[in-house]
């Protein structure tokens, strides 16, 4: 044959006869199992020979070890993997760790195998599912065996089931910022339709809190990322009546986006027109001028996720409100 030949497995008998010893030893050593008079000589024998060999247990036998599956099948949506959702993921990953579970990630950005496929394959003990989740999709999972379904933006654990993580606040947050000086907002939407589930609440709280001011409804536009368009959509501001001088953007990279268009019109921020993002990228703190922005505390919101699906495994019983959301305006140049 030529070339390298696939290796084979190393198996939990591989180690027993390079230790010396029965297959039922190496497991309780392995799993620390109470109540068993093994040497520490054996102990040590043991662990040398998996060291040598490379030994590690199957998902499948850790499985059937501890009655269950420490997988958590986390769903992406089709969205732009940016530095917020990637941080996201890794935090998630860190505190589903710290209760013995492994977060794996699936994104549905094509050509991806379908998603029942995928659950199907690995048998997970719980889906997080980061966009909105069918109901039909989350009863398929839980008739197949697993154990909880979750939806971060809505549905999955019953019928209509509230989102896990609230929206609104953000855009509340962004327009009491600009209202104290601004009497017309606008939004900046993104050009991406798949984002309407984060989209539509954050706009839902620019609304709310215009309404309570006695504010005029906000201008909403979408900001394509390209330098014409976006310059569009300032020009449909400045000619509104009464004229938009506050922008509460989708996120930071709409923010960048507005701050473009009005810089090749010759616009002032905030002076022309103010603008406030969302997620506090790197990018933001380097823009001209700086980018005030609504900042979320990710540690926190994954450790909060971990600890409702943890609790759900667990058969307790889990909050109908959403999680609270740390939020933080910081205030730089641009509002």
């Amino acid at each position: 044959m030529s070339g390298a030949s696939r290796r084979r497995r190393v198996t939990s008998g591989d180690v027993a006869r390079e230790a010396g010893v029965s297959r039922a030893t190496v497991s309780y050593v392995l799993n620390d199992t109470p109540h068993q008079k093994i040497s520490e000589t054996t102990r040590e024998r043991v662990r040398e020979a998996v060291a040598r060999l490379g030994y590690a247990p199957s998902a499948a036998a850790r499985s059937l070890r501890k009655g269950r599956s420490d997988i958590v099948l986390g769903l992406l949506p089709d969205w732009p993997i940016e530095h917020v959702l990637g941080r996201l993921v890794q935090q998630l990953t860190s505190a589903f760790a710290e209760h013995g579970l492994t977060f794996l990630v699936h994104s549905a950005a094509r050509p991806a195998r379908p998603v029942r496929e995928i659950w199907k394959a690995l048998t997970p003990v719980a889906v997080l599912a980061l966009d909105e989740l069918p109901e039909s999709e989350a009863d398929a999972m839980r008739a197949a065996g697993i154990d909880v379904v979750m939806a971060v933006h809505g549905s999955g654990r019953g019928r209509n089931s509230p989102p896990l993580v609230s929206e609104e606040p953000i855009g509340a947050a962004q327009a009491r910022h600009l209202a104290a000086s601004h009497h017309r907002l606008g939004y900046a939407c993104p050009d991406l339709a798949g984002l309407g589930v984060l989209a539509r609440p954050r706009l839902d709280g620019v609304r709310r809190v215009c309404a309570e001011l006695g504010l005029p409804e906000p201008d909403v536009r979408v900001i394509p990322f390209d330098p014409d368009g976006a310059a569009a959509a300032v020009k449909a501001w400045r000619a509104a009546e009464p004229r938009v001088t506050g922008i509460c953007a989708f996120n930071d990279a709409v923010a960048l986006s507005v701050l473009v268009a009005l810089r090749s019109l010759g616009l002032r921020v905030p002076d022309d027109m103010a603008v406030i993002g969302v997620d506090d990228t790197p990018a933001a703190a380097l823009a001209q001028p700086p980018l005030t922005t609504v900042a979320r505390d990710a540690d926190a919101l994954a450790r909060g996720l971990a600890r409702r699906l943890v609790d759900a495994l667990d058969g307790r019983r889990i909050p109908v409100d959403p999680l609270r959301d740390p939020l933080r305006v910081l205030v730089r140049t641009s509002a």
